[in-house]
């Protein structure tokens, strides 16, 4: 399919979805599920509108799910607004350290022993499918910046952290292929450069480069009493491209610099409204009310206040990054229901069944106490591991940098089949299952969020 025809297409989808917004919103499934089967409409398997296989595409995928990671982690660091000793941190913490390992080892043993694949593959498929999905997960991430459930505030964090905490173990797999086994010269310089100086490195950056170019940006718009259509989406984009750079210059992991950064943005709206429970965003909307009921614009005197200028600017980021987000996503997910024909893996059914009603499960009823989720929400949070666009990343990186025949068949085979289930099965009951437990618990509501420090 030429270029010509991919618009045409993508333009359809874009359109039906515009269209049948408000038909689409009753369906029991999530947007993903749709856009999945639109892929496999047009894919060798529908109409055979695009043909196309993994390895052709790789060059330009792996630069664009790198692309729509780094957007989406920036995103959901900027909606955590809770204070960094919230217990929720906690949860979040949990998840994307101790549950990611179990989930790296078993989805290494199932690979290693039900499959008979050598155990550097093993290893490389374990790290691939560690990674949760901040794209994907929309649904069961915090709703705002007053939503403090743990359930969403635990899966919001770890599928900001965990992108860039899988990276290591994506790279620790390639170099056991290389090598064969492990040997203590390299393993040594891989936990000293790839864990003890790259994770710390990379936050710290990340979230200082946020907060202090938030201050600059939300002093500048209220000293000089800026009500132009100011270019907030240009200073998401600076802090995206900055960060991640920064990292990557300095031998630091640039996802979780990406993230940080909007960590440290957000603090720094949290700093100009005097640690307020209230986020600066609710306090504008762009608008305040007439006399009249009308809206009227906010003027220079009321934007001069920092709690005003910030809400400006988050609210403008915000927006914009939703719109960038669901683009990214259409784009991917339709791009991985055209490729699953050709690689399709039988075994992935098994792997997935492990992985997703056994593995994260067995490593979250055991890895998250009841101090820090009830009994429920650890069910929930085990259930809710949905995998994507990140492990498509890590995919695409994994044949750029080392992986070579006979392996690579059968590991984009099982990580885009994996992915593939994980959209289908999560995106059928992530509705139903929300809907059940805010019935029984209430919607997540803005009286719990508490003082910031």
């Amino acid at each position: 399919m030429n270029f010509l025809e991919w618009m045409t297409v993508l333009g359809t989808l874009l359109l039906i979805l515009a269209l049948a917004s408000a038909y689409l919103r009753w369906l029991p499934v999530t947007t993903s599920v749709i856009y999945l089967g639109f892929g496999l409409l047009i894919s060798q398997m529908g109409v055979g509108l695009w043909q196309v296989d993994f390895f052709a595409v790789t060059p330009w995928l792996e630069h664009l799910t790198e692309v729509a990671v780094l957007v989406s982690l920036f995103f959901s660091g900027l909606k955590l607004r809770l204070r960094f000793r919230d217990p929720a941190w906690v949860g979040a913490a949990l998840l994307t350290g101790p549950v990611m390992l179990v989930s790296i080892l078993g989805v290494c043993l199932c690979c290693r022993y039900l499959f008979g694949l050598d155990w550097g593959v093993s290893l490389l498929i374990g790290a691939l499918l560690a990674p949760t999905d901040p794209v994907l997960a929309s649904l069961v991430q915090v709703n705002h910046a007053r939503d403090c459930d743990r359930v969403r505030y635990g899966l919001t964090g770890e599928a900001g952290l965990n992108d860039g905490m899988a990276f290591p173990f994506v790279v620790l797999a390639l170099l056991v292929i290389e090598h064969d086994r492990l040997t203590a010269d390299w393993l040594g310089q891989w936990t000293l450069h790839r864990l003890l100086w790259a994770i710390p490195a990379g936050l710290l950056l990340g979230f200082f480069l946020g907060r202090v170019v938030g201050r600059l940006a939300i002093y500048l718009r209220a000293r000089h009493a800026d009500t132009a259509m100011s270019p907030n989406d240009f200073l998401a984009l600076a802090l995206i491209a900055l960060s991640y750079a920064g990292a990557e210059m300095i031998g630091a992991w640039g996802f979780l610099s990406t993230f940080a950064a909007g960590v440290g943005l957000r603090r720094a709206e949290v700093d100009s409204s005097g640690r307020s429970p209230v986020p600066a965003e609710e306090l504008t909307l762009h608008s305040v009310p007439r006399a009249s009921g009308e809206a009227a614009p906010i003027d220079g005197q009321r934007i001069a206040e920092p709690k005003i200028a910030a809400g400006v600017l988050i609210g403008d980021i915000l927006t914009f990054g939703n719109l960038l987000e669901r683009s990214l996503e259409v784009l991917l997910v339709t791009l991985l229901g055209v490729l699953l024909p050709a690689h399709w893996d039988s075994r992935a059914l098994w792997l997935g069944l492990a992985l997703f009603c056994v593995i994260r499960p067995l490593g979250v009823r055991l890895l998250m106490p009841a101090s820090v989720v009830s009994a429920e929400q650890r069910r929930l949070i085990g259930w809710f591991g949905i995998r994507g666009i990140g492990s498509l990343y890590y995919l695409a990186y994994a044949l750029t940098h080392g992986l070579h025949d006979p392996a690579t068949t059968e590991v984009v085979g099982l990580t885009l089949s994996v992915v593939a289930l994980s959209i289908l099965v999560h995106g059928l009951s992530t509705q139903p299952l929300l809907e059940r437990y805010e019935r029984r618990n209430g919607p997540s509501l803005p009286e719990c969020a508490k003082p910031r420090e």
